[in-house]
């Protein structure tokens, strides 16, 4: 980077080294995912900061310097505003993300964004009106030459007479430019749309835990009272206590014989998890159906509440919705271990979108919770999707004694509202992990306020099972992290 006269090559120096600093450390934590993997976080997140920090502040004290200098043009400081932008808007994204302002993390993406598009306008038009003076100039020296003669059609595009752009020439000159580059910065932005911010992440809370049953512990209190003897042929009379008083205080509650959750750390929680991340309840939309069937308050956000009491994680306090396309925009390491799937009647699933939910499944290592909502004929469609998502994985009936059904809550039957596709779960087993949990009663509907009227044991069971298969794709899913950091 250019600095004062006095100091030039310092300021050069420094510019190329955290130049290249801030371009390695955007590469690794948008594709490489390098540091993450092989530093703890503490270490991970300190290089993070000083590194786009760094940039930062030496880009405002490059600009205050040019400012404040007698020999910068103003076209030479809009250059250096341009250079400086894209990284000064990256560590706002990044301030606000680490921050856990996620509406000002996309306020800011999308407004940056925005704004890049517009400074990438203003240049072209400079660039397109001081290209266009030159040609015209260079046409006028030519023409005041005695003898010249009239020059043929031209075919520069930076020529506003150029015959292509017929009579409205400085307008068709404009447009094409402007067409131009909205089609070149949509492109760079698909490929670049990884930025940090435009991307949706998925963090869980950190924290740790083995994968032990929860069980019930029955406390015996035992109390004694003085035991009198007495001489039945003594000639004191006097009113004795009972032989033998024994009371007996029972006090039976679930006591959490482990802190809920999976890998080494303090508190409730995943060791690959983060201080700001929190247990999320995300649906599934899909076309063809009613996804959003008992959506938000009426069930999932009582799942979601429930999951918090019964473990101690810290969970999100609204339950939310994406699109099998939205899932694309969450990036490996960072998507959300599971996904719930509900309704009653179609699923209609283009190839592109199985294509979506089989790279979800398998190489971002999620899990697909699917519940039927209400029908024997949306049990048939749920398993036609998964026969197009998985083609080569047959599905086998889950058994009690699986670890599903087990851990964190031991479910002595599998609790449902109604058997619409029958009385046992289904699953979908890759490489000994279960993709897809499927659900055959209406599981959402126990969940619901008023429980679809069901005995107490069954939606308290149901509560626990929602709560087992949402930790068991967690634990999976931090077990995974942690495999590939130790790669």
């Amino acid at each position: 980077m250019p600095g004062s006269p006095r100091s030039p090559l310092p300021w050069r120096i420094a510019g190329v080294v955290l130049a290249g600093l801030w371009l390695w450390l955007l590469a690794d934590s948008l594709w490489v995912h390098a540091l993450e993997f092989h530093l703890p976080r503490a270490a991970f997140l300190a290089i993070q900061w000083s590194g786009f920090s760094g940039v930062a502040a030496l880009l405002v004290l490059w600009l205050i310097r040019l400012a404040c200098g007698n020999q910068a043009t103003r076209d030479k400081l809009w250059l250096a505003a341009t250079v400086a932008y894209i990284p000064l808007w990256h560590w706002l994204v990044f301030a606000a993300d680490q921050a856990g302002l996620d509406g000002l993390r996309v306020m800011l993406a999308q407004g940056g964004l925005g704004g890049l598009f517009c400074v990438g306008l203003a240049w072209v038009v400079w660039l397109l009106e001081s290209a266009a003076e030159r040609v015209r100039r260079r046409k006028r020296e030519a023409l005041s030459i005695p003898g010249t003669q009239r020059q043929p059609r031209s075919w520069n595009p930076l020529d506003p007479d150029a015959w292509f752009y017929g009579q409205s020439r400085k307008l068709s000159q404009t447009l094409a430019a402007f067409c131009s580059y909205s089609f070149a910065f949509c492109l760079a932005f698909l490929m670049f749309s990884r930025i940090s911010g435009c991307q949706e992440l998925y963090e869980a809370p950190a924290g740790g835990g083995k994968p032990i049953m929860v069980s019930q512990q029955v406390k015996i209190q035992k109390v004694i009272k003085k035991k009198f003897v007495i001489n039945p042929f003594s000639a004191i009379v006097f009113n004795p206590p009972p032989i033998d008083d024994v009371k007996l205080n029972l006090a039976e509650a679930t006591a959490h014989l482990y802190k809920v959750g999976d890998g080494s750390g303090e508190g409730a929680g995943f060791s690959g998890g983060t201080a700001r991340g929190k247990v999320r309840f995300i649906r599934l939309e899909y076309q063809g159906g009613d996804w959003d069937q008992d959506f938000g308050v009426g069930a999932d956000q009582n799942m979601l509440i429930q999951y918090g009491v019964l473990t101690q994680q810290k969970v999100h306090t609204e339950t939310e919705s994406r699109s099998i396309a939205q899932l694309k925009a969450f990036p490996a390491g960072k998507s959300p271990p599971l996904m719930y799937l509900t309704g009653q009647r179609n699923i209609t699933l283009s190839s592109s979108e199985a294509k979506i939910l089989r790279e979800y499944l398998l190489e971002k290592h999620g899990m697909l919770f699917g519940d039927n909502g209400g029908s024997g004929h949306f049990h048939n469609q749920f398993f036609a999707m998964m026969r197009e998502v998985l083609p080569n994985v047959e599905p086998v009936h889950i058994p009690l004694d699986d670890v599903i059904h087990r851990v964190p809550y031991p479910l002595p039957f599998l609790p449902y509202v109604a058997p619409h596709g029958g009385r046992e779960a289904w699953g979908w087993k890759v490489d000994g992990r279960w993709v897809c949990y499927y659900h055959p009663g209406d599981i959402g509907d126990a969940w619901a306020d008023g429980h679809s009227n069901v005995p107490r044991p069954v939606w308290e069971a149901c509560y626990q099972l929602g709560t087992n298969v949402i930790f068991y794709a967690h634990a999976e899913y931090n077990q995974w992290l942690e495999a590939q950091k130790r790669k």
